[in-house]
């Protein structure tokens, strides 16, 4: 049996090499891992022995022979691949062990153009798309993470099954299509043409319901940190993106609720505790079971307070140990440390057997963007509020709309089919739940196409109203709110969110 061996992450190579030594393995190699296994005591061949050629170009070119490649393409059970490799002298391959450069970790340290272009692996590709192409008769192990897999293969005397063999195949090209993925979106900057590909992390204990799969691709790690509770579930991960989303619009003390990705609580205050009562307080009944988000350090009163609610999920920057010893009273309850935002430029999803990809809605509008249409202008409570408001409905199911006061969430309208439905449910729900409406503001994801929004607004005592205008109608919402005295800014952005 006969092994090529080329890797650039040499951590855990060393046992590995020894086993496979053992295992009675030829190894052939290149460059600094040839060194390493020379340095063991171990027999090695160098790759440039086989092809005539030494590595040229400052490395670029090492294993691009037929020499290497025919040892891992010919076909055992293919009389004329075997006759032609007797007749070149090219002798199987049985085992490839590569990695790929870090093309992703050169991008993100910051390191120059140059210094990113020469970390674009050609060969590694090249050798593992081959060897997994011939997963009948290769073996290919793509990454360090694979390595003690076959360990445990070569420690109990044995190699590897087909079936075994086609999915470590089945792994590397998953490897290979994330890392041309990286490349593509690295130098098309802005405007990719096709979705990032993962590898595959693990399946989940169901999907949206226990009867459907469900899988996660991508590295949690990267942004969340578990520290106590159940593994994640489907709907899990997807009210925790939603949390995150919403909670990253906001720099000052919050406290959202998520109940189905959308907000059913949440206010800013001078304290966690602070805006953790009011949160809660825009709707008690919903909160039960829902995903609370923080964007600062949770402390042991705030701790105290948010123990005495059911909830599945809390998420914080951080948490002062004798408030993480209070929370973990629960042995379920998944309680996860932000380490950074996640910061997609884009936003996938899959429709019609394709996919549909659009920029993520990045945009967030500030007072001096707002534009008063009507004779009474906001006071300055009411653009705070409704710059409050607007941020909600961004992150609120169309149609949409959000009723606010002292930035905290009095109630919403979500994923109606008409606008006024969705004030109606918004108005109806605040009413049952004990708000006092009147100097309260609205926003609305959409314009209005005819002023009766606006009519409903005013019976309701709501003063400022904020959305993006642009309708054929607007003077008759205009005039509406005039006649109403309610204040009302355009904004000329609409915030969908279907």
């Amino acid at each position: 049996m006969r092994a090529l061996v080329s890797v650039y992450n040499k951590n855990g190579l060393e046992p590995l090499i020894r086993l496979l030594h053992q295992n009675q393995v030829s190894l052939i190699s290149t460059g600094g891992t040839k060194i390493i296994i020379e340095k063991l005591g171990i027999p090695v061949t160098e790759a440039a022995e086989l092809t005539g050629y030494p590595e040229i170009f400052g490395g670029r070119v090492k294993t691009l022979h037929p020499a290497i490649f025919g040892g891992i393409l010919q076909r055992s059970e293919n009389l004329s691949d075997q006759q032609e490799a007797e007749k070149h002298q090219i002798p199987a391959i049985d085992l490839v062990l590569v990695d790929l450069y870090p093309f992703e970790e050169t991008v993100t340290s910051g390191a120059s153009e140059a210094e990113i272009i020469e970390k674009i692996d050609i060969g590694g590709v090249a050798l593992i798309r081959a060897a997994a192409k011939n997963f009948k008769d290769v073996l290919i192990i793509p990454s360090v993470e694979d390595y003690n897999p076959l360990k445990e293969i070569l420690a109990n005397g044995s190699f590897t099954t087909i079936e075994q063999r086609k999915q470590f195949a089945a792994r590397a090209f998953a490897i290979t299509a994330r890392y041309d993925s990286l490349i593509h979106k690295h130098l098309a900057g802005r405007n990719p043409v096709f979705a990032e590909v993962y590898i595959q992390n693990h399946e989940l204990r169901y999907g949206e319901n226990p009867h459907q799969k469900g899988f996660f691709f991508g590295k949690l790690e990267d942004h969340i940190e578990q520290l106590h509770g159940k593994e994640l579930s489907y709907n899990n991960l997807l009210d925790t993106d939603a949390a995150l989303s919403l909670i990253s619009e906001f720099n000052e003390c919050t406290c959202a609720i998520i109940k189905h990705n959308n907000a059913c609580g949440i206010a800013t205050a001078s304290t966690a505790v602070e805006a953790w009562k009011r949160a809660l307080a825009g709707d008690p009944v919903s909160a039960f079971g829902g995903v609370i988000v923080f964007n600062s350090e949770i402390d042991p009163s705030t701790a105290e307070e948010v123990n005495k609610l059911f909830f599945e999920i809390l998420i914080a920057p951080s948490y002062q140990p004798e408030a993480l010893e209070i929370l973990k009273q629960k042995k379920n309850r998944i309680l996860l440390r932000l380490k950074k935002q996640p910061d997609e430029a884009w936003r996938y999803q899959p429709l019609l057997g394709g996919i549909l990809f659009q920029e993520r809605d990045r945009k967030t509008e500030t007072a001096a963007e707002l534009k008063s249409v009507t004779d009474q202008l906001p006071t300055p409570a009411e653009v705070s509020d409704l710059l409050f408001a607007l941020k909600l409905v961004k992150h609120t199911r169309s149609n949409a709309i959000v009723l606010a006061k002292d930035n905290c969430l009095l109630a919403s309208g979500t994923g109606q089919t008409s606008r006024v439905d969705a004030l109606n449910q918004a108005v109806e729900k605040a009413r049952r739940l004990g708000f006092d409406l009147k100097g309260a503001v609205m926003a609305s994801d959409a314009f209005f196409p005819f002023p009766d929004c606006v009519e409903i607004a005013g019976q309701a005592g709501i003063t400022a109203i904020i959305q993006p205008g642009g309708s054929v109608r607007d003077k008759d919402s205009i005039d509406a709110a005039n006649r109403l005295k309610i204040a009302m800014v355009f904004t000329g952005i609409r915030h969908f969110r279907h």
